[in-house]
């Protein structure tokens, strides 16, 4: 990311109550016989979410103004956690260094990139991770997690290298388990606080839409 990304993650205690998901864009043009022809404008689907807080003291509110200041509204970009989707496998469960297929060895090739692939058959559709959280990545090499001080994985770019000792051999599967966030930056240069009581109030929408490498 470049240098308008700051790597701190949007407070978890207003992340818990955010909604949101994965936004895609698709043309359909209807023809004369009415059939369809469907084209996808992004290769990559983009997330929005809202992050709107409920009733919360005012010092809570003040804690997210600040971080909106601090953020300069939709200048700086930031780190969020998707509760539904943060780990390479269900949420409800550790996750593990055989969640992922990243890469297959060429004995060679020393780097590759973390990725979470949906679905299961042949249309499936493998995302990029750009921010994993830093310390969560396992890796193994055929199944067998190898060890920590031979791979380094990048918290701010997802990049995996693996030592020049430990290079994978010709046809050996790369997988990998993490958590990760999302890079995000504000989608609003305003926000609205609605003070519902003398010693509380809301803030009822707070837009955020990912952000593309």
């Amino acid at each position: 990311m470049p240098a308008d990304f700051h790597e701190v993650r949007f407070p978890l205690d207003v992340a818990l109550r955010g909604s949101g998901g994965p936004v895609r864009r698709t043309e359909i043009v209807t023809l004369a016989a009415g059939r369809e022809h469907r084209n996808s404008r992004w290769a990559d689907s983009r997330r929005r979410y809202d992050a709107g807080l409920g009733i919360r003291t005012l010092d809570a509110l003040h804690a997210v103004l600040g971080f909106f200041e601090e953020r300069r509204g939709r200048l700086y970009g930031f780190r969020y956690r998707d509760r539904v989707d943060h780990r390479s496998g269900p949420p409800s469960r550790p996750f593990a260094p055989t969640d992922q297929r990243i890469g297959t060895g060429d004995g060679t090739t020393r780097v590759f990139r973390l990725a979470k692939s949906y679905g299961n058959g042949p249309e499936a559709y493998r995302r990029t991770i750009h921010k994993p959280v830093a310390g969560s990545a396992r890796v193994a090499v055929n199944g067998v997690e190898v060890a920590a001080q031979t791979v380094s994985v990048d918290s701010t770019t997802g990049q995996l290298t693996f030592a020049a000792d430990a290079v994978p051999p010709m046809g050996a599967a790369i997988t990998a388990g993490f958590e990760f966030d999302v890079p995000v930056r504000f989608d609003t240069d305003e926000l609205t606080v609605d003070l519902a009581a003398f010693t509380a109030g809301e803030v009822p929408r707070i837009p955020l839409i990912e952000i593309v490498p």
